[in-house]
């Protein structure tokens, strides 16, 4: 027979056999309880990242058509502006070209009452003029370039200033 003793230390090595494979076994239940709910919330976290990616492709598609919106219109006004300006710049070049060959003259009104000024114009028209009111002196030639083109320069610069007071009302104003 076997002694006691030896009988007590077989079954001591039962039952820590018995515990360490009841212990692996509730490891193993662990682990594949945890591996499900890391794939859940791997899954969960996916569709999340998705949706804001989504989110972020849409927002960026509205600003950028917004942009080409606005670019577009600043190219039409661009045009509009540059129109303008060619047609100012082409209607002075003609009025210099009419002055230069004395097809057209410049004349000023004349305050004849004013007796500072010292002239003794008659204030009546001349029978056969064309201009009514009261006396006129005519502008020499190069004084009345010298004006079409201090003109020439304020149509340029108000041309410019609406231009740019167009810009700022299309830039700043949010569509």
């Amino acid at each position: 027979m076997i002694p006691l003793s030896w009988r007590i230390g077989g079954a001591l090595v039962l039952i820590v056999t018995l515990m360490g494979g009841s212990a692996a076994l509730a490891w193993q239940i662990q682990d594949s309880r945890l591996g499900k709910q890391l794939a859940e919330q791997a899954g969960l976290h996916k569709d999340d990242l998705t949706t804001i990616s989504n989110a972020a492709a849409a927002q960026v598609r509205a600003d950028q058509d917004k942009r080409l919106a606005l670019e577009q219109r600043l190219a039409a006004s661009d045009q509009t502006h540059h129109k303008e300006l060619t047609d100012a710049q082409t209607d002075q070049a003609r009025l210099r070209d009419r002055l230069a060959t004395s097809d057209l003259r410049l004349s000023v009104f004349l305050d004849a009452t004013d007796p500072a000024s010292g002239c003794s114009v008659p204030t009546g028209t001349e029978a056969g003029g064309m201009v009514h009111g009261g006396a006129r002196a005519r502008l020499d030639p190069a004084h009345a370039q010298r004006i079409i083109g201090i003109t020439d320069s304020g149509d340029q610069g108000l041309i410019a200033l609406r231009a740019c007071q167009a810009y700022a009302r299309e830039v700043s104003t949010p569509k």
